[in-house]
């Protein structure tokens, strides 16, 4: 309604205008000398009057008003509007287009935008965007001829010389390639990236004579950089010239001895060439020479492994120089790395091991290093190792909250239980904003564990509440929490609460459903405590003497004295020798724990 009034009003301003008109202002079209006929609509070079020009501005701004405020179609219906008034508009031709596109009408959208482009050649945008619309449609004879007419009217502009190349090279029309290289280049600049792309079109026209001359023009726009000197050493190896190839290798290296790209290209002419003993001792001197970068050693060191692998060798020769680099230079760390990462991609995981060490010894602070090693602790449960890694860790790096968690559960492994409440209190003083949230509760559940089997119930429920407020749905913290207040029968209704959603997250849990039932056995709920201790005892619980006990109470209370009394014998020669235990087997009955055992 409020567009309607828009337009109502502005048709009366204009009625008011054209009256202004008839009262006594001349009419435009009475000021020109030719008669021009009527017409339904505009040609492209006929302007519109000033009137048509305003109605035109107003209704189009509006469209851009309502698209931003996504108002697409009563924005989509003003851009109709304007084009009644000027349907040759190519702003309004184009927005129109977007539109189309965006619900999926190809053919109206490339319509309106090929108008638009005819409409106004001069906007490089509306060009562009009908060239990359002809590319996604695979319109390609469309595109090239939009892009090379382009290529003259933007000069300036990179795109289109770009579009025209891939698509040239996929049409295999090689003279045209060269043409756009060519052209690049008049606007770049000679340039390693242009000049190796023309070489590999003169190879694909067979024009050999014309590519190895590219690249000795690259040479020679560049004769102080002996990056391109190589570059084209390699490629007359690549093409069959070694000898040239030699020449140029042993020329860069008389002038830079220690230029590590001639001195690999020649390690691999003497490979290529069959000789093996040169090949090493060029290896040896590029790999085992401290002038060399780290880095530079580290790239020729992987593609020597690329290329072992490619020619399906073994990993001798791999090994064999790396211990030859480790005993070379062992203050490296960034090549032993390496070789630890090979060994293990081998499979030689014991070989890996010392090497990974010998990167700690190195540099204490290498993290990666720390973790490989901290890895395969936990895996073979050496918590003597892990307590000496995550030791040396938290001194070398104190931020990283991994070496805090590991080595807090290794102290309660060792049954250190002050050493893993003062690790866990020390790791969160470490604590960020971007801190992950579940380490954090962990953290906090380990404090709580360790708090209660030193009795300090109260703080246990403290750390405990700390760590659900982190992650609520910490299931750990759920089960432990709840059936440590299961066994001081006290804030039950709560204790149920937690116990049950860790059975609804993991209902085979023998652990889980032991604890939800003898929370229903402590509230008298002893039907019910049955049939979650049944559940508990067909998953793996009767492996547990303390779920096994716990089900022959369960079963006492329900009336089952003969079930009762089977499994509290059970539960005795799985090891369980509490005198409470003892006292049921011999007088049949239940009698009350007061200090249940921690599962």
């Amino acid at each position: 309604m409020k567009l309607r009034i828009n337009i109502v009003l502005f048709l009366l301003l204009n009625c008011l205008l054209f009256s202004s008109v008839a009262m006594g202002a001349e009419p435009l079209a009475k000021k020109k000398k030719k008669k021009v006929k009527a017409k339904a609509t505009l040609t492209v070079q006929e302007e519109l009057t000033p009137e048509q020009q305003r109605r035109y501005d107003y209704f189009f701004l509006e469209a851009a008003r309502l698209k931003v405020q996504q108002d697409y179609g009563a924005a989509f219906d003003l851009l109709q509007h304007c084009l009644t008034i000027n349907p040759n508009a190519s702003s309004a031709l184009y927005e129109v287009s977007q539109y189309y596109m965006f619900l999926k009408q190809v053919p109206q959208g490339e319509a309106a935008l090929e108008k638009a482009v005819e409409n106004d050649p001069d906007n490089y945008w509306y060009s562009q965007g009908l060239a990359n619309l002809y590319l996604q449609q695979n319109e390609i004879e469309k595109a090239a001829t939009l892009l090379e007419g382009m290529t003259v009217r933007f000069s300036d502009k990179m795109d289109p010389l770009y579009n025209l190349l891939e698509i040239y090279n996929h049409q295999g029309e090689y003279d045209k390639v060269i043409g756009i290289l060519n052209k690049l280049e008049e606007r770049m600049g000679k340039n390693e990236q242009l000049s190796m792309e023309k070489f590999r079109i003169y190879l694909q026209k067979k024009d050999d004579k014309s590519a190895f001359r590219e690249i000795e023009s690259l040479v020679a726009e560049y004769p102080m950089d002996t990056r391109y000197q190589i570059v084209l050493g390699d490629v007359y190896m690549q093409n069959g010239k070694k000898d040239e190839a030699y020449e140029i290798y042993k020329k860069v290296l008389a002038e830079e001895p220690d230029n590590a790209m001639a001195m690999y290209s020649l390690a691999s002419y003497y490979e290529e060439t069959g000789q093996k003993e040169l090949y090493e001792q060029q290896l040896d001197t590029l790999l085992l020479n401290r002038k060399v970068p780290s880095d530079t050693r580290l790239n020729v060191m992987r593609q020597f492994i690329a290329q072992n692998e490619q020619d399906g060798r073994d990993s001798t020769r791999v090994i064999t120089l790396f211990d030859r680099i480790m005993e070379q230079d062992p203050d490296d760390a960034q090549l032993p790395m390496l070789y630890a990462q090979y060994l293990l991609s081998k499979g030689m995981n014991k070989e890996a091991w010392p090497v990974v060490g010998q990167i700690l010894v190195i540099d204490p602070t290498n993290t990666a290093a720390r973790m490989m090693l901290l890895g395969e602790a936990v895996r073979e449960e050496d918590y003597e190792e892990i307590m000496r890694l995550c030791e040396a860790g938290v001194e070398a790096n104190p931020d990283m909250l991994e070496f805090y968690f590991y080595l807090a559960i290794a102290y309660n492994q060792a049954e250190r239980t002050d050493d893993a409440l003062a690790i866990c209190q020390k790791a969160l003083l470490h604590i960020k904003d971007d801190s992950k949230k579940e380490v954090v509760s962990d953290f906090y559940a380990i404090i709580g564990d360790a708090y209660h089997s030193k009795n300090q119930h109260d703080d246990a429920y403290a750390a405990y509440d700390s760590a659900l407020v982190y992650n609520p749905s910490n299931i750990g913290v759920l089960n432990n929490y709840a059936y440590y207040l299961s066994l001081e029968r006290r804030d039950l209704d709560k204790a149920e609460e937690m116990s049950y959603r860790t059975v609804k997250a993991e209902p085979n849990n023998s652990t889980y459903l032991d604890t939800y039932a003898w929370i229903l056995f402590e509230k008298g709920n002893y039907a019910e405590a049955r049939l979650y201790i049944d559940d508990a005892m067909k998953a793996e619980g009767e492996t547990s003497d303390v779920i096994v006990e716990h089900c022959g109470d369960i079963y006492y209370m329900t009336g089952d004295v003969d079930g009762a009394l089977k499994f509290w014998k059970q539960a005795w020669d799985k090891g369980n020798r509490s005198d409470i235990l003892k006292q049921k087997i011999q007088k049949k009955r239940y009698i009350t724990d007061e200090t249940k055992p921690t599962k």
